[in-house]
Protein backbone atom coordinates (compact mmCIF):
# COMPACT_ATOMS: atom_id res chain seq x y z
CA UNK A 1 0.00 0.00 0.00
CA UNK A 2 1.99 3.12 -1.15
CA UNK A 3 0.07 5.53 1.46
CA UNK A 4 1.29 2.84 4.19
CA UNK A 5 4.66 2.31 3.01
CA UNK A 6 5.52 6.51 3.38
CA UNK A 7 4.03 6.56 6.45
CA UNK A 8 6.52 3.86 7.63
CA UNK A 9 9.38 6.00 6.30
CA UNK A 10 8.78 9.13 7.54
CA UNK A 11 8.42 7.36 11.07
CA UNK A 12 11.74 5.59 10.69
CA UNK A 13 13.29 9.11 9.62
CA UNK A 14 12.11 10.67 13.03
CA UNK A 15 13.22 8.04 14.87
CA UNK A 16 16.54 8.02 13.17
CA UNK A 17 17.27 11.61 14.99
CA UNK A 18 15.46 13.59 12.14
CA UNK A 19 13.32 15.32 13.42
CA UNK A 20 11.75 14.12 16.43
CA UNK A 21 12.97 13.63 19.86
CA UNK A 22 14.22 9.72 19.82
CA UNK A 23 17.69 8.87 20.41
CA UNK A 24 19.98 8.56 17.57
CA UNK A 25 21.88 5.93 16.60
CA UNK A 26 24.54 4.30 18.53
CA UNK A 27 26.65 3.71 15.34
CA UNK A 28 26.10 6.32 13.34
CA UNK A 29 28.15 7.56 9.79
CA UNK A 30 28.21 10.77 10.73
CA UNK A 31 24.75 11.76 11.88
CA UNK A 32 23.69 14.91 14.19
CA UNK A 33 24.25 12.73 17.32
CA UNK A 34 28.58 12.36 16.45
CA UNK A 35 28.65 15.60 15.79
CA UNK A 36 27.23 16.83 19.04
CA UNK A 37 29.92 13.99 21.02
CA UNK A 38 32.46 15.61 18.98
CA UNK A 39 31.91 19.25 20.00
CA UNK A 40 31.31 18.01 23.53
CA UNK A 41 34.68 16.31 23.59
CA UNK A 42 36.25 19.58 22.18
CA UNK A 43 34.63 21.60 24.61
CA UNK A 44 35.07 20.15 28.64
CA UNK A 45 33.66 21.75 31.29
CA UNK A 46 36.55 24.60 33.03
CA UNK A 47 35.48 23.20 36.15
CA UNK A 48 37.77 20.39 34.95
CA UNK A 49 40.99 22.11 35.22
CA UNK A 50 40.05 24.39 37.83
CA UNK A 51 39.91 21.12 40.16
CA UNK A 52 43.41 20.05 38.58
CA UNK A 53 45.03 22.92 39.13
CA UNK A 54 43.65 23.03 42.30
CA UNK A 55 45.20 19.65 43.50
CA UNK A 56 48.41 20.69 41.72
CA UNK A 57 48.66 23.92 44.39
CA UNK A 58 47.95 22.02 47.16
CA UNK A 59 50.31 19.61 46.23
CA UNK A 60 52.81 22.76 46.00
CA UNK A 61 51.52 23.79 49.41
CA UNK A 62 51.91 20.67 51.03
CA UNK A 63 55.75 20.30 49.79
CA UNK A 64 56.92 23.51 51.04
CA UNK A 65 54.88 23.17 54.51
CA UNK A 66 56.93 20.45 55.02
CA UNK A 67 59.99 22.40 54.36
CA UNK A 68 59.08 25.01 56.56
CA UNK A 69 58.30 22.97 59.68
CA UNK A 70 61.39 21.65 59.20
CA UNK A 71 62.86 24.83 58.65
CA UNK A 72 61.51 26.25 62.30
CA UNK A 73 62.10 23.17 64.02
CA UNK A 74 66.09 23.13 63.19
CA UNK A 75 66.02 27.03 63.45
CA UNK A 76 65.12 27.00 67.37
CA UNK A 77 66.72 23.80 68.36
CA UNK A 78 69.90 22.82 66.20
CA UNK A 79 73.73 23.69 67.13
CA UNK A 80 74.75 23.71 63.83
CA UNK A 81 72.65 26.82 62.12
CA UNK A 82 74.76 29.65 61.28
CA UNK A 83 72.89 32.98 60.10
CA UNK A 84 74.26 35.05 56.96
CA UNK A 85 73.32 38.04 55.25
CA UNK A 86 70.48 37.35 53.01
CA UNK A 87 71.30 39.31 49.54
CA UNK A 88 69.30 42.65 49.06
CA UNK A 89 68.47 41.84 45.51
CA UNK A 90 65.66 39.40 46.79
CA UNK A 91 64.14 42.81 47.56
CA UNK A 92 64.09 43.70 44.06
CA UNK A 93 62.94 40.00 42.87
CA UNK A 94 60.10 40.54 45.15
CA UNK A 95 59.10 43.74 43.33
CA UNK A 96 59.74 42.45 40.02
CA UNK A 97 57.37 39.26 40.99
CA UNK A 98 54.66 41.17 42.60
CA UNK A 99 54.85 43.58 39.48
CA UNK A 100 53.95 40.45 36.96
CA UNK A 101 50.41 39.98 38.79
CA UNK A 102 49.75 43.03 37.91
CA UNK A 103 50.77 43.28 34.11
CA UNK A 104 48.41 39.50 34.08
CA UNK A 105 45.95 40.85 35.69
CA UNK A 106 45.68 43.82 33.17
CA UNK A 107 46.28 41.12 30.60
CA UNK A 108 43.32 39.21 31.86
CA UNK A 109 40.93 42.47 31.54
CA UNK A 110 42.14 43.34 27.61
CA UNK A 111 41.19 39.95 27.08
CA UNK A 112 37.52 40.66 28.77
CA UNK A 113 37.12 43.67 26.80
CA UNK A 114 37.84 41.66 23.23
CA UNK A 115 41.54 43.32 22.86
CA UNK A 116 43.66 40.65 21.78
CA UNK A 117 46.53 42.74 20.79
CA UNK A 118 46.91 44.82 23.94
CA UNK A 119 46.48 41.24 26.05
CA UNK A 120 49.28 39.71 23.79
CA UNK A 121 51.61 42.23 24.79
CA UNK A 122 50.71 42.41 28.43
CA UNK A 123 50.84 38.84 28.85
CA UNK A 124 54.54 38.16 27.43
CA UNK A 125 54.93 41.47 29.35
CA UNK A 126 54.34 39.25 32.66
CA UNK A 127 56.53 36.25 31.03
CA UNK A 128 59.35 38.51 30.35
CA UNK A 129 59.12 39.78 34.25
CA UNK A 130 58.78 36.04 35.16
CA UNK A 131 61.97 35.45 33.38
CA UNK A 132 63.78 38.58 35.08
CA UNK A 133 62.88 37.22 38.36
CA UNK A 134 64.65 33.94 38.06
CA UNK A 135 68.03 35.68 36.68
CA UNK A 136 67.31 38.22 39.75
CA UNK A 137 67.43 34.79 41.63
CA UNK A 138 70.43 33.39 39.87
CA UNK A 139 72.36 37.03 40.84
CA UNK A 140 70.88 36.35 44.54
CA UNK A 141 73.23 32.82 44.37
CA UNK A 142 75.56 34.19 43.03
CA UNK A 143 76.42 37.36 45.03
CA UNK A 144 76.18 34.30 48.20
CA UNK A 145 79.04 32.40 46.69
CA UNK A 146 81.29 35.27 46.11
CA UNK A 147 80.66 35.30 50.07
CA UNK A 148 81.39 31.98 50.44
CA UNK A 149 77.83 30.64 51.33
CA UNK A 150 77.17 27.38 49.90
CA UNK A 151 74.42 24.44 49.95
CA UNK A 152 76.46 22.67 51.78
CA UNK A 153 77.93 25.45 54.13
CA UNK A 154 75.38 24.90 57.11
CA UNK A 155 71.33 24.09 57.91
CA UNK A 156 71.14 27.79 57.33
CA UNK A 157 71.93 28.07 53.71
CA UNK A 158 70.33 24.62 52.61
CA UNK A 159 67.51 25.61 53.61
CA UNK A 160 68.09 28.71 51.33
CA UNK A 161 69.12 27.40 48.61
CA UNK A 162 66.54 24.63 48.85
CA UNK A 163 63.70 27.29 49.46
CA UNK A 164 64.74 29.56 46.60
CA UNK A 165 65.62 26.94 44.42
CA UNK A 166 62.29 24.79 44.49
CA UNK A 167 60.35 27.74 44.28
CA UNK A 168 62.40 28.85 40.94
CA UNK A 169 61.59 25.55 39.07
CA UNK A 170 57.62 26.00 40.01
CA UNK A 171 57.81 29.49 38.57
CA UNK A 172 59.10 28.23 35.67
CA UNK A 173 56.14 25.26 35.48
CA UNK A 174 54.17 29.05 35.26
CA UNK A 175 56.43 30.74 33.04
CA UNK A 176 56.03 27.47 30.50
CA UNK A 177 52.37 28.14 30.88
CA UNK A 178 52.25 31.43 30.27
CA UNK A 179 54.52 30.93 27.13
CA UNK A 180 51.57 28.53 26.20
CA UNK A 181 48.90 30.27 26.57
CA UNK A 182 50.67 32.76 24.14
CA UNK A 183 52.33 30.94 21.79
CA UNK A 184 49.61 28.40 21.42
CA UNK A 185 46.40 28.70 18.93
CA UNK A 186 44.08 27.98 21.41
CA UNK A 187 40.67 28.16 18.90
CA UNK A 188 41.84 24.56 17.76
CA UNK A 189 42.88 23.08 21.59
CA UNK A 190 39.83 21.79 23.73
CA UNK A 191 40.27 24.68 26.06
CA UNK A 192 39.57 28.51 25.59
CA UNK A 193 41.68 31.17 25.89
CA UNK A 194 40.27 33.07 28.24
CA UNK A 195 39.80 29.34 30.35
CA UNK A 196 43.54 29.27 29.49
CA UNK A 197 44.65 32.73 31.14
CA UNK A 198 42.08 32.21 34.24
CA UNK A 199 43.89 28.98 35.23
CA UNK A 200 47.43 29.68 34.67
CA UNK A 201 47.01 33.42 36.91
CA UNK A 202 45.33 31.00 39.77
CA UNK A 203 49.03 29.33 39.89
CA UNK A 204 50.90 32.78 38.73
CA UNK A 205 49.09 34.61 41.59
CA UNK A 206 49.95 31.29 43.92
CA UNK A 207 53.18 31.28 43.49
CA UNK A 208 54.10 35.44 43.94
CA UNK A 209 52.12 34.54 47.26
CA UNK A 210 54.33 31.87 48.44
CA UNK A 211 57.54 33.71 47.56
CA UNK A 212 56.14 36.89 49.87
CA UNK A 213 55.78 33.94 52.86
CA UNK A 214 59.28 32.45 51.97
CA UNK A 215 60.91 35.71 51.82
CA UNK A 216 59.51 36.51 54.94
CA UNK A 217 60.06 33.15 57.00
CA UNK A 218 64.06 33.73 55.78
CA UNK A 219 64.16 37.05 57.11
CA UNK A 220 62.26 36.21 60.35
CA UNK A 221 64.05 32.95 60.84
CA UNK A 222 67.25 34.94 60.97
Amino acid sequence: MPGTTAEIEIVIEDIGGGTGGGEPPAGGDGGGGDDDRRRQKKSPSPRRYSTAITLGLVSILMFFMALTSAFIVLRRSSELWVDFHLPPILWLNTGILLASSFTLEAARRKLADSNAADFRKLWLLTTALGLLFVAGQLVAWRQLVAQGVFIASNQASSFFYIFTGAHAIHLLGGVGALLYVSIRKLDAARISLSTAAEITSYYWHFMDGLWVFLLALLYLGK
